[in-house]
């Protein structure tokens, strides 16, 4: 063992005539210990809303989605469909016509982005489908209207809307809805919308206010029909294979579609929204590492008293020939030793909170506000690389006076009255 470290580890645990500066240096190993295991924690939690974010909006939207510059549509859209599927990295691809639409019910009526869909292709590229938690998705199948027809039954239209929507209008599965696009037509009276009933067979539940509040999906034949829009697609949904490479993707499959296309992603379109999850990451990092300067003021603290009880056994060791520097040396290790302490406490004990939180589960959330009913956690290693880096460079930085003082000690003004 070397000398410096000998003597810091004995001045740390050796019984002091001052019982405070052993009051101030436990203090000091809890607040470094409270301060790491807080930032763990915070970090696993933000890491986790993270996660889950990312993938309920990644199952709830295509990766790349492709449509034309001039947002006229897209005409003689199968060959451009079945060329697209073979761009490298392309999963699935699915067809869509969107249309902004007012949906009643009675004296009740809600907005609603309205998509027609093939319904086989897009559960290939989205999830939202499957998230139906009422009726089923079964009815959008060109088939089940095949069977009504056989049977000498005329059913409206099948459509499937958002849990919010839904209750927005008061509309249940099996219930009729108005469906009225400003789409319309003509007349000598002026433009009048179109309208038709459709027949709700799905109410899904995405997670996503925005998604439940405002999606609804019908086939895409009654989508063109609706719009006026025969054999007409708005939007190419694609799946990718490798979700931080979409932007790349997407540039290939914009080239492989040819002039007049331009495609869009995930990360693009929810932008500002990670970028607000990584700016709340930044700032709940930065007022939990406050604990940590508090801290490091307190081993600043007990280091100076340190250094003024032992001023004579300094004076001593200097006269046997102990240089400055490894007086130095033994100050900045005891507050080194009193750091790394607090910091592995902190570790076991914020990664111990975070991996009981993860499997137990047992902070609950409210699931109609925050759409999930607990609080996840997500354990990252470099979480705690980064947070003992911070803790252990803060608790040096508080070092460096007592250390200095300590090592500015003239021996014989120390011993004068001695």
């Amino acid at each position: 063992m070397r000398f410096e470290f000998f003597l810091a580890f004995r001045y740390l645990r050796a019984k002091r005539r001052q019982a405070v500066v052993g009051i101030v240096t436990f203090i000091s190993v809890l607040g470094v210990a409270a301060g790491v295991a807080s930032l763990i924690i915070a970090l696993a939690i933000t890491n986790g809303m993270r996660r889950d974010l990312q993938e309920r909006l990644i199952g709830s939207t295509s990766h790349v989605s492709l449509m034309r510059v001039a947002a006229d549509g897209i005409r003689d859209w199968r060959p451009l469909l079945t060329r697209l599927r073979r761009v490298p990295h392309v999963t699935a691809a699915a067809p869509g016509l969107y249309g902004q639409v007012l949906l009643s019910r009675n004296a009740r009526s809600g907005g609603a982005l309205v998509e027609g869909i093939l319904p086989a292709d897009q559960m290939q590229v989205g999830d939202l489908l499957q998230s139906i938690k009422q009726g089923s998705a079964a009815e959008l199948a060109p088939s089940h209207d095949t069977a009504l027809l056989a049977a000498g039954v005329a059913a409206a239209p099948p459509l499937v809307i958002g849990s919010e929507l839904a209750a927005d209008v008061g509309a249940r599965v099996g219930d009729t809805v108005l469906v009225t696009s400003p789409q319309g037509e003509l007349t000598p009276f002026g433009l009048i919308p179109r309208y038709q009933r459709f027949r709700v067979v799905g109410v899904f539940t995405s997670g996503f206010f925005q998604y439940d509040q405002a999606y609804a999906f019908t086939r895409l034949s009654d989508a063109q029909r609706l719009f006026s829009e025969p054999d007409l697609i708005s939007v190419i949904s694609f799946k990718v294979d490798d979700l931080y490479r979409a932007k790349e993707i997407g540039d290939a499959i914009a080239q492989a579609a040819g002039p007049g296309f331009q495609t869009t992603n995930w990360m693009e379109q929810n932008r500002e929204l990670f970028r607000a999850l990584k700016l709340e990451q930044v700032v709940t990092f930065i007022v939990l590492a406050l604990i940590v300067c508090v801290a490091a003021l307190n081993i600043l603290i007990a280091l100076t008293m340190v250094v003024m009880e032992k001023t004579r056994d300094i004076a001593v060791l200097m006269g046997f020939g102990v240089t400055g520097a490894q007086i130095r040396r033994i100050f900045l290790l005891q507050g080194f030793l009193i750091s790394a302490v607090g910091t592995v406490l902190g570790l076991c004990l914020g990664y111990g909170l975070s991996w009981a939180g993860a499997h137990y589960r047992f902070i609950h959330l409210d699931a109609s506000v925050y759409s999930i009913d607990y609080l996840p956690f997500a354990l990252r290693v470099r979480d705690g690389l980064l947070v003992s880096l911070v803790s252990l460079g803060v608790s040096l930085l508080a070092t460096l006076y007592p250390s200095a003082s300590a090592a500015s000690v003239l021996p014989a003004e120390a011993l004068r009255y001695e």
